[in-house]
């Protein structure tokens, strides 16, 4: 009985764990069951790799199917393998192939979602360019607003795609499945983060990193690091410097010098040149006085050009010291920008930072050996270059012009103008009077080539002289007389008759030719006078003496005569005492 009684215990052991298993077993299946319904999430198991799908086993006997593209990467290579467990999300229940539709991406998707919070941190890739903004992926896709995409509005926003960044979620609606990103906040946070840390740290003196963050026109903002300070455009080169760009861009990294730094209302000064040398401690030394240079034009104004012999040290080369014999207009004529050449120093001024280059003294002065070339006295023969109110330039040598002054073209005729007797082109010839070196002038003279006829006037119209000439002028003072081709005498009003004379005009005109007698001769003033009425007496005198000097000769005659038959006389006396 008591074997029986054991007997009995046992079987009913056996049948209450048999059942216990078998409502376990039923639990599970329809917690499986429960699981496999549209829009939940499961584990699965990829037992199965197609060309074209993906088999996967989601338990409770029952498999689904992935379509194969949510597997492969951008070469569209598959990159899962059997025996490789995701999450995945039922779609839809069994098809009539008895498979499950299921997607991987989206139950990747809905894990991000439930993972995400308003105020989280994120890191997405911009994918795409969208209506006021960027598409972003951070899982799912997100709204990056343009206004929030830097501290400083972007302008190309093309130029970010493709790139990832960290966000900032700062409007979050699960149920529309809207997200809303900003870099902005974050690069504001860690602005002021590093805002403080250069507050403390920064000095004046202090050399300094920083990002060029903006160009204008008068210099250039760098980020020190949350705070910007101001590198104005005198202080970026000790040289030229015609606007910022010639040297930064915006997102250069450069090194400057903390210049002057107001705490309080967070100032700052920069300079780029002060992280240099002074260029300007050692021209002295570099430039002597009257050594020769060499350099680069960097820019021509109507005074001269301006020459950099390095980088932050420039010389003027005035208009006046570029040629000695041309005359410059403007340097351009000579000169353009970005041409080297060689000058030498004039003058150094190290207080104000100027530097007189000569570029003609660094070639020899043809004015010093001119004189050697064509003494004085030399003839020379020219084209005229110029004509001017005072004379007529004619070329002498290779950029050197000499002037006939208009009082040296002709000793007797009265020239108003050069023109009247010249044009430029006519060939000259002329005779060197002077050579001023130091005023570098070359005096020539035209009337010089022959002789002045003034100097034999006294001789040939000698006080008492009678004259016979052309009226060539009446004044209220007299007549102007042509006693020879360009030399004219004065006859007096006063000389014209021994009776009164109101005008010259009522006594003579223009043109008539008039007899007077030279009263007197100034060859200092050129200077001949006349008188009409003293004529009649001088002609008197003249008869008078005409007359006497034949009674002389008549005279002489007769006594040449006598003295002849005289001395006959005596010979033939003499020839008869011999016979």
């Amino acid at each position: 009985m008591v074997e029986n009684k054991e007997t009995f215990n046992m079987e009913d052991e056996e049948l209450e764990e048999s059942e216990e298993m078998e409502q376990s077993f039923e639990d599970l299946f329809e917690s499986s069951l429960k699981e496999l319904h549209s829009g939940n999430v499961v584990k699965g198991t990829i037992v199965q790799v197609n060309p074209d799908s993906v088999i996967v086993d989601v338990g409770g006997k029952s498999e689904g199917v992935i379509p194969v593209n949510e597997f492969t990467d951008e070469q569209g290579q598959i990159e899962v393998k059997v025996g490789d467990v995701f999450d995945v999300l039922i779609e839809s229940t069994e098809n009539e192939n008895g498979l499950i539709s299921l997607s991987k991406e989206k139950a990747d998707r809905q894990k991000v979602w439930n993972a995400l919070e308003e105020g989280a941190v994120v890191e997405g890739r911009i994918v795409s360019r969208i209506k006021g903004g960027l598409s972003v992926d951070i899982g799912v896709n997100a709204f990056l607003p343009g206004s929030q995409v830097d501290l400083r509005p972007v302008r190309n926003l093309d130029k970010m795609l493709g790139e990832t960044y960290s966000f900032k979620i700062i409007k979050l609606n699960k149920r529309r499945g809207n997200i809303v990103l900003s870099r902005r906040v974050l690069l504001e946070e860690k602005r002021e983060t590093l805002r403080s840390d250069t507050l403390e740290t920064l000095e004046e003196g202090q050399a300094v990193e920083g990002v060029v963050k903006n160009l204008t026109d008068y210099g250039a903002f760098i980020d020190l690091g949350g705070i910007d300070g101001l590198l104005h455009i005198t202080d970026m080169s000790w040289g030229r410097v015609s606007h910022p760009s010639d040297i930064l861009a915006v997102g250069d990294k450069i090194k400057v010098k903390v210049l002057k730094f107001d705490r309080e209302k967070e100032r700052v000064s920069l300079g780029l040149k002060q992280i240099a040398p002074d260029p300007w401690l050692e021209v002295e030394q570099k430039y002597p006085l009257e050594s020769l240079v060499k350099g680069k034009v960097v820019s021509l104004t109507d005074y001269g050009a301006f020459v950099e012999l390095e980088q932050g040290v420039e010389g003027l080369i005035h208009v006046s010291e570029m040629s000695w014999t041309k005359r410059i207009k403007h340097p351009n004529k000579i000169l353009n920008i970005g041409d080297e050449v060689e000058s030498m120093v004039l003058a150094l001024d190290i207080p104000n930072r100027r530097i007189s280059l000569g570029l003609k003294q660094a070639e020899p002065n043809p004015w010093e050996v001119i004189g050697e070339k064509f003494p004085i006295g030399t003839i020379i023969e020219g084209q005229v270059k110029n004509i001017t109110d005072f004379g007529i330039f004619v070329g002498v040598d290779e950029g050197i012009d000499g002037l006939v002054h208009i009082s040296d073209l002709s000793w007797t005729k009265r020239i108003k103008h050069p023109s009247e007797l010249y044009k430029k082109g006519d060939t000259v010839k002329a005779v060197v009077l002077n050579i001023d070196r130091e005023n570098e002038r070359f005096s020539l003279g035209v009337k010089q080539l022959n002789p002045d006829p003034w100097q034999s006037i006294p001789e040939r119209f000698a006080p008492g002289t009678i004259i016979r000439g052309k009226v060539t002028s009446v004044t209220d003072f007299g007549i102007f007389l042509e006693v020879e081709e360009g030399i004219e005498g004065l006859i007096h009003v006063s000389e014209i008759s021994k009776e009164k004379v109101d005008s010259p005009k009522d006594f003579t005109k223009v043109g008539d030719e008039l007899e007077a007698v030279v009263l007197h001769v100034d060859t200092v003033e050129r200077k001949i006078a006349l008188s009409v009425k003293h004529l009649a007496h001088q002609k008197e005198k003249a008869e008078v003496d005409a007359f006497l000097g034949a009674q002389k000769s008549a005279t002489s005659n007769l006594g040449d005569l006598l003295q002849g038959a005289m001395g006959k006389g005596a010979a033939d006396k003499g020839d008869k005492g011999e016979e």
